[in-house]
């Protein structure tokens, strides 16, 4: 059954349809990349509404949809609307505009717009779980930046500033094949790796200081995520007992991970673990999250998560510890979930690297 299809079985009745206009969810539905189009799901068919700019490759490439040149949009989509008999039309309430959703209603008359979040949490829900083939892309672009990550090491230096490290590790990935990085690369030195979200800077790469990158590379839409946490020099007492906290929670947490657990408690497996090294509070975020078309996307693995692993999932193990003026260790993998366990999804080395 294509996505289109499970879609349309989720439709009320034949009266029903379902539009989707963002890119992930076209590209999701019709196995697509593109940055226009409208997929248009009835219970009886599903049309993909396409300018010229991409018509000839969508013919070629869309499943599960007929493909239409866009040349009129209000004159096509009523064109299927009275041939399907169609009077509720469901929206992706999560990524159109208060504006678009003016735009809508205008276009659609005195047909109802159902602007709830159903289409949208429909989607999600399919998405959650990963087909192989989806799994297979998430892999290829980890293996990119395994490759890239590996080939960086080679190149660091004292001396080098943060941009410089992000600006070569995103080369690397690029000339290995990534159609794109999956998000801006994190190079954060020192007192900056304290930083979760840092911004690479014009700081330069110091003797006795922590290197932590954070960075993905992107094949056929689908992304990768990885974090690893390298020392310029020698690392001090104080510094690889931090490490040492960091890797015990990423392990620790990975050894809970299956199918049927919450997100919640394999969070506060990593947190247990840091509380036991003493660093409890200084590990402010949630410890992962999904990984697919977007880098970040359901489930969350967080204290306050609302979901229980299912087979197929794809999500980060991402633990941290960050002491403020002084520096921070993050390590993360990715992992697909099974029934009773994971699948790993990085193979990089986690034990502490020295440049």
């Amino acid at each position: 059954m294509t996505i289109t299809e499970r879609i349309a079985a989720e439709l009320k009745d034949n009266s029903h349809a379902a539009m989707l206009t963002s890119p992930v969810s076209r590209q999701y539905s019709t196995g697509f990349r593109s940055s226009a189009g409208v997929v248009f799901i009835t219970k009886e068919k599903s049309y993909f509404l396409i300018d010229a700019r991409y018509f000839d490759h969508a013919s070629q490439q869309a499943q599960g949809v007929e493909v239409q040149l866009l040349t009129d949009t209000r004159r096509q989509l009523y064109s299927i609307i009275e041939e399907h008999g169609i009077k509720v039309i469901s929206i992706e309430s999560k990524f159109v505009t208060v504006n678009e959703l003016n735009d809508y209603r205008k276009l659609f008359g005195t047909l109802e717009v159902d602007d709830s979040d159903w289409l949208s949490n429909t989607v999600e829900r399919m998405r959650l779980i990963k087909s192989e083939e989806e799994i297979q892309k998430v892999e290829a672009a980890q293996r990119i930046a395994e490759a890239a990550f590996s080939k960086l090491l080679g190149q660091l230096r004292v001396g080098m500033t943060e941009k410089q490290v992000a600006s070569v590790l995103d080369f690397f990935m690029m000339d290995m094949g990534a159609d794109g990085i999956s998000f801006d690369t994190i190079a954060a030195s020192g007192i900056n790796s304290a930083c979760p979200h840092a911004v690479p800077t014009e700081k330069q790469l110091q003797k006795g200081e922590f290197l932590t990158l954070d960075f993905g590379a992107v094949v056929d839409g689908y992304h990768s995520d990885m974090t690893r946490t390298v020392v310029i020099g020698e690392a001090d007492k104080d510094m690889k007992h931090v490490y040492d906290a960091v890797y015990s929670a990423n392990t620790d947490a990975l050894k809970a991970v299956r199918a049927d657990i919450t997100g919640k408690v394999v969070d506060s497996v990593a947190r247990t673990t840091l509380s036991a090294w003493g660093y409890e509070e200084y590990f402010t975020h949630g410890l992962g999250h999904g990984v697919g078309l977007e880098i970040h996307e359901a489930p969350t693995v967080s204290s306050k998560s609302p979901y229980t692993l299912h087979e197929g999932m794809i999500i980060t193990i991402e633990p941290g510890v960050y002491i403020p003026g002084k520096y921070g260790v993050r390590i993360e993998d990715m992992v697909v979930v099974t029934a009773d366990g994971f699948r790993p999804l990085t193979n990089a080395r986690k034990t502490l690297v020295k440049i």
